[in-house]
């Protein structure tokens, strides 16, 4: 198996754990969710269905993208084994982190750009010893 398609595999299975938890949280019956509510008034939302799933969807994709990435800096020798945490936010990737060196952190910027779906990344990366 090559490393685009472990990358890739990595993703899926990264946005369906997020799907899966995003619904493990509501864990009324629909016979609660009923007698609920016939005692309150049903919220009002500013948002539109079509927004409400446009925001669902760009988590799902920044999720993928935040597996794309960590699989991509985990293959790279001499950065897979360095904690650097990956956040995503409308494909803009956030890298937070001690690494070791400065051709480090510009390797991993370079690779974490490099994932498709990635608009930009910020570097809050620091470079010095973990200690």
């Amino acid at each position: 198996m090559n490393a685009q398609h472990r990358m890739t595999v990595l993703a899926a299975a990264l946005a369906g754990m997020a799907l899966f938890g995003a619904g493990c949280g509501n864990n009324s019956t629909p016979a609660d969710r009923n007698a609920s509510n016939a005692t309150t008034p049903p919220a009002t939302s500013s948002t539109t269905a079509p927004e409400r799933t446009a925001s669902a969807k760009g988590a799902i994709n920044d999720a993928a993208i935040t597996g794309k990435v960590k699989a991509a800096v985990m293959a790279e020798p001499g950065i897979r084994s360095l904690k650097i945490d990956v956040d995503t936010r409308d494909g803009v990737v956030t890298l937070n982190g001690k690494i070791d060196s400065q051709e480090h952190k510009d390797r991993a910027m370079q690779v974490a750009q490099s994932v498709e779906g990635v608009k930009s990344v910020v570097d809050n990366l620091m470079v010095g010893t973990s200690g």
